[in-house]
């Protein structure tokens, strides 16, 4: 009964810390599935794969503006098409349409949301937060490759096609008077190092 009441507790104060955390600038939701891959979000790698396969993979690329943020966003391409496992980079072009600096960041990720897990992120405009110069244009690159267990794994066997979607939002707490400063309130949106991943096999 006591470890009962304690799971209890435990579980109403995690519920508690997450309601509370949803008002927060990062809610533990997000920095969850950024650890996890949960719900589509794309993970973060130190290293290139070690293992390129001959299955091929076409990438998307989707971008958004919420928030009102007077600013152009696209992707230089579209779609590419990579081996699994191959380092892939794709420039997505940003303009400040505005005469103030502005303070941005984007939030990401991929459908299938089972490939998640799988594409795998080297160099990113999404691991912190960005300023704009007025008028400002910026090429951004995103370096990134599918990791060859989605090849092997029954979770990510079929995949064939992911779209990589970014949306930027204003930066929460950004001052246009003071755009250092207000920029470090973006460190919490950068991606963690994804951890290694574990085939499953086909049993």
């Amino acid at each position: 009964m006591a470890n009962k009441n304690v799971i209890a507790i435990a579980c109403a104060g995690l519920v508690m810390l997450m309601t509370g955390a949803a008002f927060a600038a990062v809610p533990l939701y997000q920095l969850f599935c950024q650890i996890t891959g949960f719900d589509g979000t794309t993970m973060r790698a130190d290293r290139p794969s070690d293992v390129i396969l001959d299955e091929e993979v076409l990438v998307r690329f989707d971008t958004n503006v919420r928030g009102g943020l007077p600013m152009a966003f696209r992707a230089e391409q579209t779609l590419q098409k990579v081996r699994i496992g191959e380092t892939g980079i794709a420039y997505f072009d940003v303009t400040n349409t505005s005469d103030q600096p502005i303070g941005a960041t984007a939030a990401y990720n991929v459908v299938p949301e089972k490939a998640g897990p799988y594409f795998q992120k080297l160099q990113c405009f999404c691991f912190e937060g960005q300023v704009i110069a007025p008028g400002e244009t910026r090429a951004f690159p995103v370096q990134y490759f599918v990791a060859p267990e989605m090849a092997t794994d029954r979770e990510g066997q079929g995949i064939r096609e992911i779209t990589l979607s970014y949306t930027f939002y204003p930066t929460q707490g950004f001052n246009p008077a003071d755009p250092a400063a207000s920029v470090t309130a973006t460190a919490a949106a950068r991606a963690p190092v994804a951890p290694a991943l574990q085939t499953s096999g086909a049993g």
